[in-house]
């Protein structure tokens, strides 16, 4: 049985829509906990693509000097495990880390978010993770939007039920959903 962690450290989950700010807002949110921050990027780099590098490069800039960043494509829970207190992990971004999976099939897929689930549910460290809504628009008319959509959508939802707070950002503000919504059962 997974055991809790003391409700003295935070699980955050800051989502919205892309371009929404919230990256900036989990930045921001991880310089007020004062804590060393541990930035985990979930972005392969590309460099046959100026537009991607052009993003990251956005990202980079904007991260204080003295924030450690990790590149994680693919194994968040191996960070969770080695990475101990008093750090803050700033994960960006979930819907970048599905994205980079897709190829596993939905026995592999189910393992490795039931693993990422219960190592966020034990770890010591605060960690803010920052995911972008899909899902509120047209059904992607091809397979793997569809998979990619369905993963991100429910990754979401049960990092939303243990996660406290939970944000959603949208034209330029932040709303705290754990304050003004109810967790669905």
């Amino acid at each position: 049985m997974t055991q809790l962690i003391p409700s003295t450290r935070q699980l955050i989950l800051v989502t919205g829509a892309t371009r929404s700010g919230k990256s900036q807002w989990a930045e921001t949110l991880a310089q007020k906990l004062n804590k060393p921050v541990i930035y985990v990027a979930t972005a392969l780099e590309n460099p046959d693509d100026p537009e991607w590098q052009s993003r990251i490069a956005q990202h980079q800039k904007r991260r204080p000097p003295d924030w450690e960043t990790h590149c994680i494509p693919y194994d968040l829970s191996a960070i969770l495990d080695s990475i101990k207190s008093p750090h803050c992990l700033l994960i960006d971004s979930l819907g970048t880390w599905v994205a980079n999976s897709l190829e596993q099939d939905n026995d592999t897929w189910k393992e490795i978010t039931d693993q990422l689930l219960e190592n966020l549910q034990k770890t010591p460290l605060d960690i803010i993770m920052v995911a972008e809504e899909t899902g509120w628009g047209v059904v992607p008319a091809y397979p793997l939007g569809r998979t990619f959509r369905d993963r991100l959508g429910s990754l979401i939802r049960q990092i939303g039920a243990i996660a406290n707070p939970v944000y959603l950002v949208t034209g330029g503000h932040a709303l705290n959903l754990s304050l003004i919504g109810e967790l669905l059962p």
